[in-house]
């Protein structure tokens, strides 16, 4: 049997107690709660398939993976858009970042024959805080007040983290820490 899983970078709880707040703003205001269904993360390689009997060489390959790198600064500033449905924190460009995707999809397409469903899209790390739900109308109105607010975080990627859609929103199954953050 199939089950859905993806791979991201979480802030650590404090970050993501913030990023949680501003999704509920969001939910209240402008009526989108898809959001609301994972924990605040940057995405790097968006949901895919697999079936259980290859999950454990999932969680292999990414635990080697991850010892291969070390821990990062990650700067969000700001917000920024997909429109006409997606507002984000935007991340701030960052090397390590691009690198870090380029070298995973290619580990896991090399070894697992896993592919990012979105691989001929751009790159664009972000943090979503509205999505899939929110209509073009509420789009247009939150944007107009976002768009322009200030906001900054910055934190240090300790992990990579393997998410599993289950009972109707993504929960963390596993962590990997980069090599020197053990």
């Amino acid at each position: 049997m199939n089950q859905k899983f993806f791979i991201a970078l979480l802030p650590p709880d404090s970050i993501q107690d913030e990023v949680r707040q501003i999704q509920h703003d969001f939910r209240d205001r402008y009526s989108t709660q898809s959001t609301l269904k994972s924990p605040p993360h940057i995405t790097l390689i968006p949901p895919f398939e697999l079936s259980s009997d290859r999950l454990e060489p999932l969680q292999i390959a990414l635990e080697k993976f991850a010892k291969t790198r070390s821990p990062f600064t990650i700067n969000l500033s700001g917000f920024a858009a997909f429109p006409p449905r997606v507002i984000y924190l935007n991340v701030t460009p960052n090397p390590t970042l691009p690198n870090l995707y380029v070298d995973i999809a290619a580990t896991l397409a090399n070894n697992l024959d896993i592919h990012d469903p979105y691989a001929s899209r751009p790159f664009v790390p972000h943090m979503t805080v509205a999505f899939r739900d929110l209509t073009p109308e509420n789009f247009e109105q939150a944007w107009a007040e976002f768009s322009d607010r200030q906001i900054k975080f910055e934190f240090e990627s300790i992990n990579l983290t393997l998410l599993k859609y289950e009972a109707q929103k993504w929960n963390i199954l596993s962590t990997f820490p980069w090599q020197s953050s053990i």
